[in-house]
C-alpha cells in the first residue's frame, strides 16, 4: 500500500513540474512575443510631420548711414512681402525608451523637442538706395534673420505649437493602448500613464 501511495505521490509530482515547465514555458513565450511587438511598434515609428502653417506678412526695411558727422546722410529701403510655410515635426525615432520585462514595463525616457523649419519666399518691391549707401549682400541677410524672427514669434503666439503637440500625443496614445492590450504599464519621467488622458498632462 505504502509502495502505491509513494508511486502515486512520485507521479503527481512529476505531472505537476511538468505542467509548471510548460506554463512557464508558454509565459516566458508571451512575454518575448510582447517584447518583440512593442519594440517592432517604436521602431515602425518614423519622422511625423504634426503640422503644417502658411504665414504672410509686409516688412519695411530701413537703414541710414551718417557721412561728416551730420552734414550728410544716405538712405536705403526696401518693401518686402513675405509669404512663409511653416511645418513643425517630431522624430519619434529618436525617442528614448527601455522595456522592462520583469515588470513588464514600457519607460519612455525621453521625447525629442519639435523641429521648426521656416520656409521663407521674400519679394523686394521699391528698393531705393544711395550711392553711398548701396543695397548690398549683409542687407539681404539681414533682411532674412529679421523675416525669421518676426515668423518665429508669431508661431509662438499661433495655435500650430499647441496643434502639433496634440498630434504628438495622439501617436503617443498609440503606444498606451499596445503596452495595456498586452497586460503592460507605459511610464514616462517616472510617471504610470493609466489612463490615455494622463497624456494631456505630459509636460513636453
Amino acid at each position: 500500500m505504502r509502495k502505491i501511495l509513494f508511486g502515486v505521490i512520485i507521479t503527481l509530482a512529476i505531472l505537476l513540474t511538468f505542467r509548471y515547465c510548460q506554463d512557464k514555458n508558454q509565459d516566458t513565450k508571451e512575454l518575448l512575443h510582447s517584447s518583440a511587438l512593442i519594440q517592432k511598434q517604436i521602431e515602425q515609428v518614423g519622422k511625423l510631420v504634426v503640422t503644417e502653417g502658411h504665414f504672410s506678412e509686409v516688412f519695411n526695411y530701413k537703414n541710414s548711414e551718417a557721412f561728416f558727422g551730420d552734414l550728410l546722410t544716405a538712405e536705403k529701403k526696401a518693401l518686402v512681402v513675405v509669404n512663409a510655410d511653416v511645418t513643425i515635426a517630431y522624430d519619434l525615432s529618436k525617442i528614448e525608451f527601455e522595456l522592462d520585462e520583469d515588470s513588464k514595463t514600457l519607460r519612455i525616457i525621453s521625447i525629442p523637442d519639435e523641429e521648426i523649419k521656416v520656409n521663407p519666399d521674400l519679394e523686394y518691391y521699391d528698393i531705393q538706395s544711395d550711392f553711398l549707401n548701396p543695397f548690398e549682400a549683409q542687407d539681404y541677410n539681414k533682411i532674412k534673420n529679421t523675416v525669421r524672427e518676426s515668423l518665429l514669434k508669431r508661431i509662438e503666439a499661433s495655435e500650430l505649437k499647441s496643434n502639433a503637440k496634440n498630434r504628438l500625443i495622439s501617436e503617443l496614445s498609440k503606444f498606451y493602448i499596445l503596452t495595456n492590450s498586452l497586460g503592460w504599464t507605459l511610464e514616462y519621467n517616472e510617471s504610470p500613464i493609466t489612463k490615455s488622458e494622463d497624456l494631456q498632462l505630459l509636460k513636453l
